[in-house]
């Protein structure tokens, strides 16, 4: 099984980390990590990611991931990416996506009609590609999967491995990563989170980093 994760350059590397670690448990699995040229990218940690091959050299996917972050702005508007993405998409047994990955998806024409999440602080822009957000962690709609924020990459991962090869295999996994999520603090969710937290955090960061995402929509639509 081929599973075929897309890189840009500013990609949240957790994003890709969280499902990789898991998918590539799963058996039979090959990943291929894929950047346009074959290069290394960066990340929104400070350090680069190489990978496997280059798109020319990728090949089809039965299972497509796109990750996010702060770099999906400029992806969207490359159309080597978005053009790998429709194309690949068009052979894979499913299409997924984590936190704003699902914008490339959407770009590539892929969320039209569809149920569909990313990272919180970006869902209203979900229907500029046609989509309508679904609240919840993971979405399923048909074969194509989306994924909130970065960590629910790794929730992601678990349900699409027990889809595969069943829930015994996805606990299996589950244990043998020991993924067992007890936080030292409540929340993580806009619902489990005070105002003030949420209120400081939209106002440092997501106000902006939203409306520049909906900007760099609004330019490729």
């Amino acid at each position: 099984m081929d599973i075929v994760f897309v890189l840009f350059d500013n990609v949240t590397q957790l994003d890709f980390t969280g499902p990789v670690q898991f998918l590539s448990r799963l058996p039979g699995a090959t990943v291929h990590v894929v950047t346009k040229d074959g290069e290394a990218v960066t990340t929104d940690c400070g350090f680069d990611i190489l990978p496997r091959s280059s798109f020319a050299e990728c090949p089809q996917a039965e299972i497509l991931c796109v990750p996010g972050g702060h770099g999906v702005r400029e992806a969207i508007a490359d159309t080597a990416i978005v053009d790998f993405v429709r194309q690949q998409a068009k052979g894979a047994e499913y299409i997924t996506s984590i936190c704003t990955g699902a914008f490339i998806l959407g770009a590539a024409g892929l969320l039209q009609g569809k149920q569909a999440t990313c990272h919180w602080a970006y869902t209203q822009l979900l229907p500029l590609f046609g989509a309508t957000h679904q609240p919840a962690r993971v979405v399923r709609d048909g074969n194509l999967i989306t994924a909130g924020g970065v960590t629910s990459g790794i929730d992601f991962a678990l349900e699409l491995i027990a889809a595969i090869a069943g829930e015994e295999m996805a606990r299996t996994i589950q244990l043998a990563l020991e993924y067992d999520p007890a936080p030292p603090f409540g929340g993580g969710s806009l619902a489990r989170s005070s105002d003030e937290i949420v209120g400081n955090l939209r106002a440092r960061v997501y106000d902006k980093a939203a409306s520049e995402m909906k900007i760099a929509i609004q330019n490729i639509i």
